[in-house]
């Protein structure tokens, strides 16, 4: 009976299916990209640290959420302390750091968000083992360096050929070498590339007489583990040995969490995308069983119980999820195909290696999809067992009521208000446990209680949205508002699935419009100088603190300063903080201190925060103890303390003393003031010559970077977009769906009203408005919900300086004619179907 009922509606059912296909597909494509780049980068690792025994370098005592990981760097002479160990065959000391090539066009070579590394090359064989030679040689010298080999292959370098390279100091030119790879990887994921020899690196790096590690080679006989707990007794606690092996698997660990982030980023849009099919699911088994009301009425007559008509229905489901479950488990392999195409393009080149496919993915994404199915049809069977034995011989009656029960009134303002109260704790309570978890949580909630209440305004807005229609085309336009009013509650589940997927496309519109306006309010209020300089990475790379000296030095400049960050322990927790020049500084940014003088800093100190001086009791004088990477503990005097202005952060350290305490020293912002009086084509010029001597920093006026600004929130947003298609599609699928099911449905209606005069032409467009009217009214309600989602994410992010609520009014009125156009599209197929009606069997139909 099962698979009778399977086979009479397999049309009807193949659209539900690919809800499920594209649901699962994108949770198996996203467990097999992360699993991918896992395995890749643990394979990478595993490569690189070919012939280590064991890795020596400082522990981690910085980083975290707030900061990069930092580590204390290691005094040259303790290459010579381990070296004395017993069991060590061979210690080498390497380093790494900012190294960034020019190439051929003058313009600074980038990677798409891979690092640009400078690292020292071995001397030692065995630790050597891991870097091949691809052609020419190991750098020697302070003229010479190697080239990763897709670096080469991009930028036309060659043995011998002529490079510029950029440092933390000034940029320098070199000879190449020779050409490297690691195993059969061309780069380090991406990464480029610039490898010299030690004496050269340190100097380059900023790495004098200190190693960021020393690699040790065991001598024969010795383990791996013996060797690292005998070193590690000799060197401290300040440092820490591990194993080649640990010391790879730490850094496929590292990797992991960042492909956890990416992991739950995606599968966050799958969950969605799983959650709008559902709504398409229940209504696609609602309206078939609805039909078939007299025929599981007849087989209640021949006997059949309520149970077993129950697991007839939800056998139907689960056959129908494991199918789209199997389809989509090879969709999603092709889906991390093509994102893995999408990293390359970006520039993350991925060495090759074959698709991770684990059994882990395949259980997933079938659990995942029939329990989706399983979970949408239950409510629908449920009501297919209440069908008495006596439909069968009445009049078949498919339109669910229209009206509203006080019930459902009462369970969707519970679950709406249950919803929004989760919502609320979860952005704005102080201690909200996982604030995430509870945000997510709130936001379901909400969308399944509008969408319970949603049947008791699908009628009265589907007559004022359908008003146009009826007074402008005609009969059609006037029947098609009819239908919508008709079955509230099928009109309504029908556009709850548009309407989860445009509240989230409106409310990441609305973020990102208030993300654009926010950030130029700060700029016009805090930022006093008439340019901004960043690194190549918008900012995240940094550049050589040389460039704000030659601008300083510039007769067309007032003022030029730059912004370092760093990170420290303070009370056991680690903390960034800003480096600055308290003159210049003061010249570019304003800052309303309410105690002390920023300018104090001159002679070395701390400013911070009012809220932080506050929850911590501090005053002007007071000294602060803080934990830094280079020198460990030091107590700083506090000079100043100021207003909040989005830009100085929580501590800003004098330059003096963040010279003493980091071992990096780059610019992450730079911030130029021409002099009064100075044309601005005349200071620009000025800051375009010294620039030319240092192709990776770019400057913008405010106005440029303002634009900049919003072009990055754009690229995001865009992103966003693209994720929350899927849904977007589903939905439109299920509008289609229900349209064709409903055209079934009416078979009889539809021949009697061609047999009174309805011309084919009139019955597509009476389809055509009904499914506009429906997707109007899902665009309606996911505006209303999504306003309210980014009204209260804006609010709670006040204090992180998105102070500006703003409209898009445009962009949400766009995508209202976009759900008109989407329903207009989604009537072609089924109002053809209408306009084939055979008239004569139609008002046979029973």
């Amino acid at each position: 009976m099962t698979i009778k009922g399977l086979l009479a509606h397999k049309l009807r059912l193949a659209l539900t299916a690919l809800s499920i296909v594209l649901g699962v597909g994108f949770v198996a494509g996203t467990y097999v990209l992360t699993d991918t780049i896992n395995k890749t980068f643990t394979e990478l690792f595993t490569e690189t640290t070919k012939g280590l025994d064991v890795a020596v370098r400082g522990k981690e005592a910085f980083g975290g959420q707030e900061s990069a990981e930092q580590r204390q760097p290691l005094p040259a002479a303790m290459r010579d302390q381990i070296a004395r160990v017993e069991g060590v065959r061979a210690a080498e000391g390497s380093v790494t750091g900012y190294a960034q090539f020019v190439g051929k066009n003058g313009k600074p070579v980038t990677t798409g968000g891979a690092p640009t590394l400078g690292v020292s090359v071995y001397a030692t064989p065995e630790l050597g083992e891991s870097t091949t030679v691809r052609s020419g040689s190991l750098p020697k010298g302070a003229g010479q360096v190697a080239v990763d080999a897709r670096t080469a292959e991009k930028q036309g370098f060659a043995v011998g050929s002529r490079v510029r390279i950029i440092f933390q100091g000034p940029a320098r030119e070199f000879t190449v070498s020779g050409i490297v790879g690691f195993g059969e990887a061309d780069n380090l994921a991406g990464a480029t590339l610039a490898a010299f020899d030690l004496a050269t690196a340190q100097e380059v790096l900023n790495r004098r007489g200190v190693y960021d590690e020393i690699d040790v080679v065991a001598a024969e006989g010795v383990s791996p583990e013996t060797l690292r707990d005998r070193i590690q007794a000799q060197i401290g606690g300040g440092y820490e040995a591990l194993t080649g092996e640990q010391y790879a698997e730490e850094n496929a660990k590292a990797v992991g969490q960042f492909t956890n982030v990416i992991n739950i980023a995606l599968l966050s849009f799958a969950f969605v995308a799983l959650f709008v099919g559902s709504f398409i699911i229940v209504n696609t088994f609602s309206i078939i069983l609805a039909q078939r009301t007299r025929e599981l009425a007849l087989l209640r007559c021949m006997g059949a119980s309520r149970r077993q008509l129950m697991r007839s229905v939800l056998a139907e489901a689960a056959i129908v999820g494991f199918v789209a479950s199997l389809i989509g488990l090879g969709a999603g392999i092709l889906i991390a195909i093509g994102l893995q195409g999408l990293f390359e393009a970006l520039g993350a080149d991925l060495p090759t290696t074959s698709l991770e496919i684990k059994p882990r993915t395949l259980v997933v994404g079938l659990i995942v999809g029939v329990g989706v199915t399983l979970l949408a049809s239950l409510a629908p069977a449920l009501r297919a067992t209440r069908v008495p034995p006596v439909a069968a011989v009445q009049e078949a009656s498919m339109a669910a009521p229209a009206r509203v029960g006080w019930v459902r009134i009462t369970v969707g303002v519970v679950m709406t208000a249950l919803g929004v109260a989760a919502l609320m704790v979860g952005l704005f309570a102080d201690e909200a446990g996982n604030r995430l978890v509870t945000v997510a949580t709130g936001a379901i909630v909400v969308f399944l209680g509008v969408a319970v209440l949603s049947p008791l305004v699908a009628r009265p807005l589907s007559r004022v949205l359908g008003w146009p229609f009826a007074h402008w085309a005609g009969q059609p336009g006037k029947l098609a508002r009819e239908n919508a009013m008709r079955i509230p509650r099928r009109t309504a589940s029908t556009a709850a699935a548009l309407m989860i997927g445009l509240a989230l496309v409106s409310l990441v519109t609305i973020f990102a419009e208030s993300l654009k306006a926010s950030s130029a309010k700060i700029l016009d209020q805090a930022v006093a100088a008439d340019y901004i300089l960043t690194g190549p990475s918008g900012g995240f790379t940094g550049f050589s603190p040389e460039v704000v000296k030659q601008l300083s030095a510039q007769p067309q400049i007032e003022a030029a300063t730059g912004l370092r960050s760093g990170s420290f322990k303070i009370d056991g927790q680690s903390k960034g903080l800003t480096g600055i020049d308290p003159v210049s500084y003061g010249r570019t940014v304003r800052t309303d201190t309410i105690s002390g003088d920023l300018g104090d800093l001159a002679q070395g100190g701390l400013a911070v925060r009012k809220d932080v001086a506050e929850s911590k009791g501090w005053k002007v004088g007071d000294t602060v103890t803080m934990q830094f990477p280079v020198g460990g503990t030091d107590r700083i005097p506090l000079r100043a303390i100021y207003e909040d202005n989005q830009i100085n952060g929580e501590y800003m350290l004098a330059l003096r003393d963040y010279q003493r305490h980091y071992q990096d020293q780059l610019d992450v912002f730079g911030f130029v003031k021409a002099k009064a009086g100075v044309a601005p084509p005349e200071s620009r010029a000025a800051i375009d010559r010294v620039l030319a001597q240092h192709p990776s920093v770019q400057v913008r006026d405010q106005a440029e970077f303002k634009q900049e600004q919003e072009n990055q929130i754009n690229q995001v947003l865009i992103l966003f977009y693209v994720l929350l298609a899927l849904a977007v599609v589903i939905a439109f699928i299920g509008i289609i769906n229900t349209l064709a099911l409903s055209v079934l449905e009416r078979v009889r209606e539809l021949g009697l009203l061609r047999a009174v005069g309805m011309t084919r032409g009139q019955l597509r467009a009476m389809i055509r408005w009904e499914a506009v009217i429906i997707s109007v009214l899902g665009a309606v309600l996911g505006l209303a919900v999504g306003v309210f989602f980014g009204w209260t994410l804006v609010s709670a992010l006040d204090e992180e300086g998105i102070t500006e609520f703003a409209l898009p009014i445009g962009t949400l009125l766009a995508l209202v004619v976009a759900a008109g156009v989407v329903g207009i599209v989604s009537a072609i197929l089924p109002g053809r179907r209408a306009a084939r009606i055979d008239v004569l069997r139609a008002v046979t139909t029973e």
